[in-house]
Parts: structure tokens; C-alpha cells; sequence
């Protein structure tokens, strides 16, 4: 297996463009792997769109790739999904990872919009097939329960003649969702035990589909900070994410130095992980500068 680490941003934790900029250049010029922007809509929290941030990522870049960690395609036209992806992948010359997922039925995105979360699970799955049909054929007809396409098409169809397609999640559905439509999971809030579960699940899923996934097609994503647990910017990413998932969150973020970061990500790939998401836990610019740059210069070489 290929290990890949790259890094990821949830809240946009700069003052503004400039420093974001310069953080991508950094990211640009290092061995980080790629750049991936979580997807909220709706939120209190400056957050980037993600599908747009890809496009911008697409023009200021000529090496990295970048990906959604996860889009929610139960949210998302299939049609303009397909189309927005095919575009950005076009541009930037096969660079675009696209990975989706379903997101939180607790989300403000379906709660704030009275989104129906009812046989979402099915939308999804509607929508991930159209998408997948859209970037491989001339012609596609589907009649769904939430989707009707009659010969539709999309030109010009992504770089990559076999686009990649990662999904999220975290359950027995979505090991099924990969094994029928994926060509890789990438994990979200996922220790590395859970994460070998979703990897054995994804496989033996697979043989009852009948496709393959490459073993270095299996992600995990956590949060990393070069520092103490004393420091306020670490107590408050204790804390929101205890909040969150209601339980302890230590299986689900490294805050120490290089060498715990490193045992998080071995105990990822004894699990079956090679790819990676490493969001720094960071309160402005300097800081998020600061921790990118300490991953790259300690963590990196040791892969």
C-alpha cells in the first residue's frame, strides 16, 4: 500500500483569503498529498463551500489533489453534481478526489432548510449512481424514485477516464453503499478500530457485488495538534467534540508530538488504512501555518 497524508479544514480558521493562499502554497510545495475541505452549508462558522473551493484549488495549483471530506450527495442534483466535478477535474488535469456521503439526519443543513431526511439512505444511492453513470457514459436513462433522467449527458466527461469515487460513513449501509458504488471509503469520525471494521465489512461486501477496490483505497480522518491538552485551542476541540459525539473523544484526535501523531496514523494502517486526512486543531493563521508546517517537517518523512 501507497500511504498518502493530506490535510484537511473544516471551519475556515483564517482572517481571510490571503492566509488561506498561503497556507495552500505551503501545502503546494511540500510532500502533503492533497487538500480536502469538509462539507457544511448551513453554519454559524465560516466554512467553504467545498465544491467551489475545489474549483478555486483546481487554478491556484499545478501538483496537489484535492478532495470533499464528505460532500453530502443526499443534498445535491446529481446532474450539476456530475457536471461540477467533470469540470473541475477536466481543469486541473485529473487532480479532483470527489468523496461523498450523507451526512449527520442531525445536520442544520437538512434542519434549517426542513430537508425531509426520510429515505435519504435511497436518494443517496439514486444520486451516486447518476453521478457515476454521468462521468463514464454518452447517454443515461434512469427512472428512480427521486430521480428521472432521460438521455442525459454531460461533455466534457472528467480528465480521468476512470474518475475516482469515495464515500463516507460509518455503518453497515455503508459498507454496502461502497462495495456497490465506490472505488474507496474515506472515514470520518472513526477510531482506528472502527475504521478496520468498516474495511473488513467494505470487503466482504464487495464479494456479493462482485467489483474490487484497490487496498490503498481506504482513508481515515483526524484531528492533530502539535502541543499540550492544557492549551485553550485544545480544550476547546476536546470539548466541542465530546459535545458532539457524547463520549470520550481521545480515540479521535492526537494532541501531543510528532511520535503520537505518527502511532495514530500506523495504528490507521495496521486497521487497513494508507490515505489520510490530518485536520490541525489550530486558532489563526500563524497557528494553522505552524502545525501544517510541523507535520510536514516530522510527521511526513517518517511515511
Amino acid at each position: 500500500m501507497t500511504v498518502g497524508i493530506g490535510v484537511g479544514l473544516s471551519r475556515f480558521p483564517f482572517a481571510g483569503a490571503q492566509g488561506y493562499w498561503e497556507w495552500v502554497q505551503m501545502c503546494e510545495e511540500s510532500a502533503v498529498d492533497s487538500i480536502w475541505q469538509t462539507d457544511r452549508l448551513v453554519s454559524a462558522e465560516p466554512m467553504l463551500e467545498c465544491l467551489a473551493a475545489m474549483a478555486a484549488l483546481a487554478g491556484a495549483t499545478r501538483r496537489i489533489r484535492f478532495g470533499m471530506n464528505v460532500a453530502s450527495i443526499a443534498l445535491r442534483d446529481p446532474l450539476v453534481t456530475a457536471k461540477q466535478c467533470a469540470t473541475i477535474d477536466f481543469l486541473s488535469q485529473g487532480r479532483l478526489v470527489p468523496a461523498f456521503g450523507l451526512g449527520s439526519a442531525l445536520s442544520m443543513d437538512y434542519k434549517a432548510t426542513g430537508t425531509n431526511t426520510r429515505r435519504r439512505g435511497k436518494k443517496a444511492d439514486e444520486a451516486l449512481e447518476l453521478v457515476r453513470r454521468l462521468w463514464q457514459e454518452d447517454s443515461v436513462d434512469f427512472d428512480g424514485e427521486f430521480f428521472q433522467y432521460d438521455k442525459a449527458c454531460i461533455s466534457p466527461k472528467p480528465y480521468s477516464a476512470h474518475l475516482p469515487l469515495w464515500i463516507g460513513g460509518s455503518s453497515e449501509v455503508a459498507m454496502r453503499r461502497v462495495a456497490r458504488y465506490g472505488t474507496g471509503w474515506i472515514g470520518g469520525l472513526d477510531s482506528p478500530q472502527q475504521a478496520g471494521i468498516m474495511v473488513r465489512g467494505i470487503k466482504s461486501a464487495l464479494l456479493e457485488t462482485g467489483r474490487q477496490i484497490d487496498d490503498d483505497h481506504y482513508g481515515a480522518s483526524f484531528s492533530f495538534r502539535f502541543g499540550h491538552a492544557e492549551e485553550p485551542v485544545a480544550q476547546r476541540a476536546v470539548k466541542a467534540l465530546q459535545q458532539r459525539l457524547g463520549k470520550d473523544p481521545a480515540p479521535f484526535l492526537v494532541i501531543g508530538d510528532a511520535a503520537a501523531i505518527v502511532a495514530r496514523i500506523q495504528a490507521y494502517i495496521q486497521a487497513g488504512c494508507s490515505k489520510f486526512v490530518l485536520l490541525p486543531i489550530a486558532s489563526d493563521d500563524r497557528d494553522v501555518m505552524m502545525q501544517t508546517q510541523r507535520l510536514i517537517d516530522e510527521v511526513l518523512p517518517a511515511f
